[in-house]
């Protein structure tokens, strides 16, 4: 076995097709509307510890450190691996404004190019993200996506921050502000 390979029986992990999720999600967005998110973001939620451990397993066969020990390049070099071999896609950390963090990716896979929405459809990584960086942080976050290559955005981009500071971005959005505008005006 490559070490890059991820069983995953042991990581409480099973594989599912892009097309699968992207019928799934279609579904639930057609027939539940805004709820369809909601369900998506929760089972992203729920599914990120198994999602966290399987992380710190894959870990394990490369580096002695659990991932609140790592350095963030070395943190975002390791997650950007374990997510591009588990088929999400690669990814990339940053900061905006030093108020949020970034999470870019210009290849992630619950996207779908070709269904040219209106709004980031990422629902199922939101929630997945916000469990998997809160135990990273040992903090609860939220999560944003502001771009989707569903969009038809060359990336899709996450905010993460505290629940408050991802509340303040939200409304700012729904009001017509634009999302970097919005973060710049977290106190």
């Amino acid at each position: 076995m490559s070490p890059s390979a991820i069983e995953l029986p042991d990581h409480q992990m099973l594989a599912l097709s892009r097309s699968a999720l992207a019928a799934l999600r279609s579904a639930l967005l057609r027939d539940a509307d805004i709820g369809g998110a909601n369900y998506l973001q929760q089972a992203g939620y729920a599914g990120s510890e198994a999602v966290y451990r399987s992380f710190r397993e894959w870990l394990r066969g490369r580096i002695a450190a659990e991932p609140g020990e790592l350095g963030l390049d070395e943190f975002a070099e390791l997650a950007s691996g374990y997510f591009r071999d588990m088929g999400w896609g690669s990814l990339r950390l940053g900061a905006l404004r030093d108020a949020v963090a970034t999470v870019d990716s210009d290849d992630w896979n619950e996207a779908d190019p070709e269904s040219a929405l209106a709004y980031p459809a990422c629902h199922l990584t939101t929630g997945m993200l916000a469990g998997f960086f809160g135990h990273v942080a040992s903090t609860p976050l939220a999560v944003l996506e502001v771009e989707c290559r569903s969009m038809g955005s060359p990336r899709c981009r996450f905010l993460l921050g505290t629940g408050a500071v991802m509340n303040h971005v939200y409304h700012e959005i729904e009001r017509g502000v634009g999302y970097e505008d919005a973060v710049g005006g977290v106190e």
